[in-house]
C-alpha cells in the first residue's frame, strides 16, 4: 500500500490549497479516528492535539477537532507546544492518537499535520496508507450519543517543561552561563526560555513574539545570524536556536558560529560512549550527514548508520537496531532515552550539561571533527513535473559521479516536504565539488 498525502513528516502544503485545507483537515481527522478505533478496542477513544504559532493552525486544529469528534474520539487541546511535547503527552496521557500542527521550519504560509502512536513515536508508512485508504473510502461517524468531547488542557506545556528538566543530570545548574535562545516565533517561544531559567542560566530571548506570521521569519534555526549578533552583542556565553516546532536545533559558540546537527551529534556520541550510554557502539544518521562524521566515528571505534533523509526513518533504525542516539545534520537529535522523536530543547540541555560538567567553552566542545567540504543547493520545480528524469540531468548525474569516484560522494534528491531538488556533494578538492554541483543544478534548472 502506497501513500500519496503524505511526504516524509506528515502532510504539508500551503494554508488554504489543498491539501492544508478545512476540509481536508477535517477529512483526515475522520480518517485517522476511523482508524484508531478499529485498531484500539478500548471503550474511550483519546487524542491530543498540539500545534505551533501560525495564523492557519486555528483554522486546522478546529477543522480537526471536529473531524476526530464526529467518530467518537475525545479531543485535548494542548495548545502551542514543541512537537516532541505532543510525543511525550501522547504517551503520558495514556492517548491513543497524537497530532502535531506544523509545518516546522517552513515559513508561515504552510502548515502540515502530524501523526503520533499511543506510543508516542510518529506513525509508521503503513499506517499513514491505511489512513489515506480511509480517507478515500468512506469513515464511519459516530452515532449522535457517542460523538466525542474536546477540552484545552491549560498545563500540557508546563507537563512538558517539567519533564525536560528531568533529563538535565541532577545536581548540576545553569548558574553563570549566559544564553541566547531563539524560538524561532514557534511553538518553544515560552517553554524553552522558562526551562533555561529554572535551571539557572540567564537568558536572553529572541524570536519569542509570535503574531501568526512570523515564525520562522529570519530566526530560528534556519537564520542563526539574528541569534549569533545576540550572542556577540551580548557576550553570551552560547546560543540555542530552535526551529518553528522546536523538534530541531543548532548551537552557536561563543563567538556566533554556527554548530549543526553533526557537530552536535559528534559530541554527544564520543560523551556517551565515554560513560557507556551509547548503546550498540552506534550512531544514527541520515545520507545527508557529513562524511567527517562517519570518519570521527570510525576512528573512536564507532559506528554511524545511515538511513533515507527525515527524523522518522533515523527513529526507524534506532529502534530496529536497538541504538539511543541518532538524528540529522538539520538539527533533529533523537535521544530515545528521553523523547520518541527530535527534541530541540533537550538536545541542547545536553550540550550545557557538557559545559558545566567540563568548563569548556563552546567553541572547544562544539568543534569535534573537521568537515569535509560539503555543498548543498537547491532547485525548486513546478509540480508534477519529474526533472530527475530528464536525459540531460541524468547525464550531468552520472558525470558528476564518474568525478567524484574514490574521492568523495554525491547524492541527489526530491524533499519530502516541498517541490525542491536538493543537489549535494562532499569532496576534498573544493573547485571539483563546486563545479560537479554547478553542472547538476544547471541542468535541472534548464529541465524545469
Amino acid at each position: 500500500m502506497t501513500r500519496k498525502l503524505f511526504g516524509t513528516d506528515g502532510v504539508r502544503g500551503m494554508a488554504n490549497t489543498y491539501p492544508m485545507t478545512a476540509e481536508m483537515a477535517l477529512r483526515l481527522g475522520q480518517a485517522a479516528g476511523t482508524y484508531f478505533q478499529r485498531t484500539n478496542g478500548s471503550a474511550v477513544h483519546r487524542v491530543v492535539i498540539g500545534k505551533d504559532t501560525r495564523l492557519s493552525g486555528y483554522m486546522l486544529e478546529t477543522a480537526m477537532t471536529a473531524g476526530l469528534t464526529s467518530t467518537g474520539m475525545n479531543v485535548l487541546l494542548l495548545g502551542p507546544v514543541p512537537t516532541p511535547a505532543v510525543g511525550f503527552l501522547t504517551r503520558s496521557m495514556r492517548a491513543d492518537l497524537g497530532v502535531m500542527i506544523s509545518a516546522s521550519h517552513n515559513p508561515h504560509q504552510d502548515n502540515g499535520i502530524k501523526f503520533f502512536g499511543p506510543d508516542g513515536f510518529k506513525l509508521s508508512d503503513e499506517a499513514e496508507a491505511e489512513i489515506e485508504a480511509i480517507l478515500q473510502g468512506q469513515v464511519t461517524v459516530a452515532a449522535p450519543g457517542r460523538i466525542g468531547r474536546a477540552r484545552r488542557i491549560e498545563d500540557g506545556r508546563g507537563r512538558y517543561q517539567e519533564f525536560a528538566k528531568t533529563t538535565f543530570p541532577t545536581g548540576l545548574r545553569l548558574g553563570g552561563l549566559k544564553v541566547v535562545v531563539d524560538c524561532a516565533n514557534g511553538a518553544a517561544y515560552r517553554a524553552a526560555p522558562e526551562v533555561l531559567w529554572e535551571l539557572g542560566a540567564e537568558v536572553i530571548p529572541v524570536g519569542v513574539s509570535p503574531n501568526g506570521t512570523n515564525i520562522n521569519d529570519r530566526v530560528g534555526s534556519t537564520h542563526p545570524e539574528t541569534a549569533a549578533e545576540e550572542v556577540v552583542r551580548h557576550g553570551a556565553d552560547v546560543g540555542i536556536c530552535l526551529d518553528g516546532d522546536a523538534d530541531r536545533v543548532v548551537i552557536l559558540d561563543q563567538h556566533g558560529r554556527v554548530a549543526d546537527g553533526d557537530q552536535i551529534m559528534a559530541l554527544l556520541a564520543a560523551r556517551w560512549a565515554d560513560g557507556g550510554q551509547l548503546r550498540g557502539g552506534a550512531l544514527v544518521a541520515t545520507v545527508m550527514s557529513n562524511l567527517g562524521l562517519e570518519r570521527f566515528m570510525a576512528a573512536r571505534g564507532l559506528r554511524l548508520e545511515r538511513t533515507p533523509v527525515g527524523d522518522r526513518y533515523v527513529v526507524e533504525r534506532m529502534r530496529a537496531g536497538g541504538f539511543n542516539l541518532g538524528g540529522e545534520q538539520s538539527g533533529h537529535i533523537v535521544m530515545t532515552d528521553y523523547a520518541t522523536t527530535g527534541d530541540g530543547l533537550i538536545a541542547a540541555l545536553q550540550v550545557l550539561a557538557e559545559m558545566v560538567r567540563t568548563g569548556r567553552p563552546a567553541d572547544d566542545l562544539l568543534r569535534q571533527f573537521a568537515p569535509v567540504p560539503q555543498l548543498l543547493r537547491n532547485v525548486r520545480y513546478a509540480a508534477g513535473a519529474e526533472p530527475l528524469q530528464a536525459p540531460p540531468v541524468r547525464a550531468a548525474i552520472a558525470e558528476g559521479e564518474a568525478q567524484l569516484a574514490g574521492t568523495g560522494r554525491l547524492l541527489i534528491r526530491k524533499s519530502g516536504t516541498e517541490p525542491l531538488i536538493r543537489v549535494m556533494a562532499e569532496c576534498e578538492d573544493e573547485g571539483l565539488l563546486t563545479r560537479v554541483v554547478g553542472d547538476i543544478v544547471g541542468a535541472v534548472q534548464a529541465s524545469v
